[in-house]
C-alpha cells in the first residue's frame, strides 16, 4: 500500500495534526506550530530574532549537573547514544512549540555536538534560529559524575581561539553568539587587551560578542561590560546573568544593559531546582508554601511561576529553560501564559535573599 499522508491545521489552537499510513501502520502526530504566544523579539541592538524562552543545555551534555534531581531526570543512563537521543527529543519539543533560542557552552560536556548534530538531523537553516555558545571553561570531568573538577576556567587568548574552532567545528555558521563564560573582576578577561582585540574581530566577521556572569559581583561585572570599546566600538551585545525571585541583585545593572542596547538573557531563572516542586528541603517550606499558593492562584505550576516572573521583567529578551526531561520542559514554557500581575509581584517580591547567602548556598548544591 502506498503511503499517504493526511495534514489539517487547527488553526484556534496553532497545532498541526498529521495522520501517516504505512501499510496496516497509522502514525498520528500532534505538532504544535507558531509557538503560541512565542512571539520573537530582537535581541538588543543585534539582528537576531529570538523568543522569549529558550534551551539552555548545560544539564543536557553531560552525565553531571547541579540541578536537583538531574540524575532521576537522565534516569541515570549515560551512554553517550541514549544522552544524545534525549537532548535530540528536548529540542524538537522545544523548538515545535516555538523556541528559537538555544544555548551551549564548551564546558557542557558535548552540548554543542549534541545541538549540532540535531542542527544537521533536521536540516535547520542558518538563520531560522538563534545559537549561542561560551569559552573559557573546559569541561574535565571525563562523563562522571564523581569528578574532582568538572570544568576549569581560563579566561586567556590560547583557550579562546582552542575553543573559538572547537565550537566552528561544532556548529559552524549556525554560531550567532559567542559570550565569555562567567566573566569576573577576578579572572581580568574585561581587561586583556589581546582577548578583546581577538574578539572584536570575532565580532567585525558577524559573529555578536557576550558574556555572562556569576557570583555576588554580577552587577559589577556587567557594568564594567557596559564600557568596554574597542577601536571606538562597543564590543559587547548581549549579557547572560542569573536573576531570579531569590536572586535579584543584578536587576538594576541589567535594565541599564537593555537600555543601552545589549541583550538580556538571564539564566538559572529556577535556582537549580530550588524553585520547583523539587526543593523539599524543609527550611524552604514557608517559602515554597509562598510560591505554591502564587502558582495555584495564577493557575499554573510552580516553576512557570518563577519564569513568568523573569518575563515581567521589562529589560529581559530571553529567560532559559534548563529542563532536561519533555515533561519539565513543557511545564517550563506554560510560563509565557501567565498573566502576571500586581499581587504576584507584592507576594513573592518578599522571597529574595542576599546575593551573598544565595551564592553560598548555590555552592553547597551537588552534581548529580
Amino acid at each position: 500500500m502506498a503511503q499517504r499522508v493526511i495534514i489539517f491545521q487547527l488553526l484556534l489552537f496553532s497545532f498541526r495534526f498529521s495522520v501517516t499510513l504505512k501499510g496496516n501502520q497509522t502514525e498520528i502526530r500532534l505538532q504544535r506550530i507558531g509557538g503560541g504566544n512565542m512571539k520573537l523579539k530582537t535581541l538588543g541592538s543585534t539582528q537576531h530574532r529570538v523568543s522569549p524562552i529558550g534551551i539552555g543545555l548545560a544539564a543536557l551534555g553531560r552525565p553531571g549537573y547541579i540541578n536537583i534531581g538531574h540524575d532521576d531526570d537522565l534516569a541515570q543512563n549515560y551512554d553517550v547514544q541514549a544522552m544524545e537521543a534525549r537532548a535530540h527529543c528536548i529540542l524538537d519539543t522545544a523548538y515545535e512549540c516555538g523556541v528559537r533560542y538555544f544555548d551551549a557552552a564548551r564546558s557542557y560536556g558535548r552540548a554543542e555536538e549534541f545541538l549540532g548534530s540535531w542542527l544537521k538531523k533536521r536540516q535547520h537553516v542558518p538563520g531560522s534560529i538563534v545559537i549561542g555558545s561560551k569559552w573559557g571553561y573546559t569541561y574535565t570531568a571525563d562523563w562522571t559524575i564523581d569528578a574532582e573538577d568538572h570544568e576549569v576556567k581560563e579566561h586567556s587568548l590560547t583557550v579562546l581561539r582552542r575553543q573559538w574552532l572547537e565550537s566552528n567545528s561544532n556548529l559552524g555558521s549556525n554560531l550567532d553568539l559567542y559570550q565569555i563564560h562567567s566573566a569576573t573582576l577576578e579572572s581580568g578577561v574585561l581587561e586583556n587587551k589581546e582577548v578583546l582585540t581577538e574578539l572584536a574581530g570575532l565580532k567585525n566577521d558577524g559573529t555578536a560578542i557576550g558574556l555572562s556572569v556569576s557570583g555576588s559581583r554580577q552587577s559589577e561585572v556587567i557594568e564594567q561590560a557596559l564600557k568596554l570599546k574597542v577601536d571606538g566600538v562597543r564590543l559587547v551585545d548581549s549579557v547572560q546573568a542569573t536573576w531570579n525571585l531569590l536572586e535579584k541583585s543584578a536587576g538594576e545593572a541589567l535594565a541599564n544593559a537593555r537600555e543601552m542596547g545589549m541583550g538580556v538573557i538571564v539564566k538559572e531563572a529556577l535556582a537549580n531546582g530550588r524553585l520547583t516542586d523539587r526543593n523539599r528541603k524543609s527550611a524552604f517550606a514557608p517559602e515554597m508554601g509562598i510560591i505554591k499558593s502564587e502558582a495555584k492562584r495564577l493557575r499554573t505550576t510552580v516553576d512557570a511561576a518563577a519564569l513568568a516572573c523573569v518575563l515581567a521583567q521589562p529589560w529581559v529578551d530571553v529567560v532559559l529553560s534548563g529542563a532536561a526531561t519533555v515533561e519539565h520542559l513543557q511545564s517550563n514554557l506554560r510560563a509565557v501564559e501567565v498573566k502576571w500581575d500586581e499581587e504576584a509581584d507584592s507576594r513573592l517580591n518578599a522571597l529574595a535573599e542576599s546575593a551573598e547567602v544565595y551564592w553560598k548556598t548555590r555552592s553547597g548544591l551537588a552534581w548529580n
